[in-house]
């Protein structure tokens, strides 16, 4: 089992480092790693934030553990040669468009959420966001109206089969929890949405057992904080999914705690941590490194079949804050490197 570690840029090599610790200490027989440039350290060392070499590496992989990127040495670049382009390269060359990001609030950080306790505490849902299509992949760029006004347009496109099957995921993931999907849109404005809103309720026909619903995306950014606690499952596109999925991190209590999984249709998938590259406290072993854990747990258990080393690791994780370990974004001390300690302690 080969995997591809990107650590990229700012803190993604420290966090990437202690996932790296954490999945040596299963002694998982046969796993193997190849380490790639991705991101502005690409872009610095070759000219690319995704070279060729490191998408080689991708594509041999069975699943990829991603850290961050992002640069701000790299703001000038022409957009094609920035960080980010890296991550979207990866999705678009392995085909990869169902984004899983779990929030689950651990009964030890209810008090760190920016939520009453009470209400943080019934946090248990999951995002189904679609990576593959929507503004960041539709036709942009700038030109000049008739006025002589400079304009810059970015285009929202989905056709019903990129609708249809990430509404297969959303169902099916639904399915295997409590059985409720809501479809987050902007139907009543958007004829994206609409079309969106059509496909998924024709999906639905296939999964009589889960109970749809559908709600705008402006509403579905109260809700959260409102009543977080009614949301299973929530399916929606790009870029909604982008910005609630960074919502639902701050009622769990930290950006540092949410873990992702982005697969394609055969399984593999890239993995990492919801946050940036935080720039700001590269190099000085701050970060917490729990959603890139997290996020190696969920390799194991989408991409390499190994659930029962997934539910380790997690458990882990959960021992080691209920032992009190707090890094400062979660109101506590300790760096990067003893976090690490801490969930290799209690694994």
């Amino acid at each position: 089992m080969l995997i591809a570690l990107f650590p990229g840029d700012g803190i993604g090599p420290e966090i990437v480092a202690q996932a790296k610790r954490v999945l040596d200490a299963l002694g998982i027989d046969g796993l193997t790693y190849e380490e790639g440039l991705v991101g502005g350290a690409a872009w610095k060392a070759v000219g690319h934030p995704l070279p060729p070499e490191t998408l080689d590496i991708a594509k041999r992989a069975d699943a990829i553990l991603f850290g961050a990127v992002g640069d701000p040495d790299c703001d000038g670049l022409e957009r094609h040669l920035r960080p980010e382009q890296a991550i979207l390269g990866l999705r678009k060359e392995l085909g990869l468009f169902s984004n899983l990001r779990p929030a689950k609030v651990f009964p030890e950080l209810a008090d760190a959420s920016a939520l009453k306790p009470e209400v943080a505490s019934a946090i248990d849902l999951l995002i189904v966001r679609e990576t593959n299509g929507d503004v960041y992949f539709g036709e942009k760029g700038f030109r000049t109206t008739a006025e002589g006004w400079r304009e810059g347009y970015d285009i929202m496109s989905y056709n019903e089969a990129e609708v249809r099957r990430i509404a297969h995921g959303g169902f099916q993931a639904a399915r295997a929890r409590r059985g409720k999907l809501c479809s987050v849109d902007k139907a009543n404005v958007l004829e994206t949405s609409q079309l969106w809103r059509d496909v998924v309720i024709e999906v639905a026909k296939d999964y009589p057992d889960v109970a749809l619903s559908h709600m705008y995306v402006d509403n579905a950014a109260m809700q959260l904080v409102r009543d977080p606690g009614q949301f299973d499952v929530i399916l929606t596109g790009n870029l909604f999914g982008d910005i609630l999925s960074d919502q639902a991190s701050m009622c769990v209590g930290s950006i540092g705690m949410l873990a992702s999984a982005t697969l394609n249709a055969e399984g593999k998938g890239l993995y990492e941590p919801i946050h940036g590259s935080a720039p700001d406290i590269a190099g000085q072993g701050k970060a917490n490194p729990l959603a890139t854990v997290l996020s190696a747990a969920m390799m194991l258990r989408y991409s390499l079949g190994l659930g029962a080393e997934a539910d380790r690791i997690e458990a882990a994780v959960a021992r080691a804050l209920a032992g009190g370990a707090r890094s400062a974004d979660l109101g506590g001390a300790m760096g990067t490197e003893e976090m690490g300690d801490a969930v290799l302690a209690a694994l």
